[in-house]
């Protein structure tokens, strides 16, 4: 008995056997197929004709090269375990979805970027536009894909001062500052600590910046030892309050950068035996779903996170379509209040 063999599929019909059946030129055939060029109508016809008898199927990688077009969007983000990402990651793929393109993602670890010139995940060669989250390119790569022409939008970040790149942002000082001033004024606090940000992210900046003015706008004396390393890090934030405690810093309130760093917040002090807000009010920024879980609700401000992803995306299709973007867009914040400030 003969061993069993596994069947082949029939070989697919190349361009090379179109061009050969039609007796032209394989750049002929690209032309008829792609529209890139004229064709005299008789050798289109003869074209056509060899395409319809070996069922020949163009490539679509290949129709894509000839067109330099993907009709794909790339996305570099650092990381993908942040609940912020949800509805960042949610907007973007509608938006997307609606503009007619697809998606591909890449994730750098560590939020530090593994993008060079030797090994490009994302760049001209698989998309025909990039969304750059915060801190996953550095200048250099910024430049090169300018210098390119590659259509780009930045996510949370303002490019260098020499090159015009459209990016997307929060009103993240506005918000700091109306969150730290009803910790003021409606409760009286004037032992506010902060936990930072990441150092290379302006969220963190202006956040900060936020904070120091609505102290200054109350005559409240700024204590360098209120400030304090969060990280936007739920374990980060927890080491650091856990320190506090440890040496006996006295302090009303904490505003802990964002949401999932007053996470660790709120452990660390319930940990402590701390009530939250009777002994320290915890208060946080962006609303991610969880912060209406939490034990007590948390107190924080809103960022359209979902929009911004949409938005983003808008930018960067126009800008692939026209070459023309807007080249700054700030989407507004809400101060959304919970109990963990001490609000009933």
């Amino acid at each position: 008995m003969e061993p069993e063999t596994a069947l082949q599929p029939p070989s697919r019909a190349t361009i090379a056997d179109v061009a050969q059946r039609a007796r032209v030129s394989i750049a002929t055939v690209s032309r008829v197929i792609n529209r890139t060029g004229p064709v005299a109508e008789e050798t289109a016809a003869h074209v056509q004709a060899a395409i319809a008898d070996l069922n020949y199927v163009p490539h679509a990688a290949a129709r894509g090269l000839a067109s330099r077009r993907t009709n794909t969007l790339g996305l570099l983000v650092s990381g993908i375990s942040s609940p912020f990402l949800v509805p960042l990651l949610r907007g973007i793929e509608i938006g997307a979805r609606e503009a007619g393109f697809s998606l591909l993602v890449h994730s750098t670890q560590n939020g530090v970027s593994h993008t060079r010139r030797t090994h490009r995940p994302l760049g001209e060669h698989n998309s025909d536009g990039l969304l750059v989250y915060v801190s996953t390119l550095d200048e250099a790569e910024l430049r090169y894909f300018y210098e390119l022409r590659f259509p780009m939008v930045l996510l949370y970040q303002t490019p260098p001062d020499s090159l015009q790149i459209p990016h997307v942002n929060f009103e993240n000082k506005t918000g700091a500052r109306r969150l730290v001033e009803h910790l003021i004024e409606v409760h009286g606090y004037r032992r506010i600590a902060f936990l930072k940000g990441p150092e290379n992210e302006e969220d963190s900046h202006w956040r900060e910046r936020g904070y120091l003015e609505a102290l200054a706008a109350h005559a409240i004396p700024f204590d360098p030892a209120l400030i304090g390393v969060g990280g936007f890090d739920e374990a980060v934030a927890q080491r650091s309050v856990e320190k506090w405690l440890k040496e006996g810093l006295p302090m009303d309130a904490i505003f802990a950068g964002d949401d999932d760093a007053a996470v660790g917040v709120i452990q660390a002090l319930q940990q402590a035996g701390k009530n939250v807000p009777q002994d320290v009010a915890v208060v946080g920024f962006d609303d991610v779903h969880l912060a209406h879980y939490l034990m007590p609700p948390l107190t924080t401000v809103r960022t359209p996170v979902e929009q911004s992803g949409r938005e983003a995306v808008r930018q960067l299709v126009q800008l692939i379509h026209t070459g023309h973007a807007e080249q700054h867009i700030m989407l507004p914040t809400e101060l959304v209040i919970r109990r963990s400030c001490g609000c009933n």
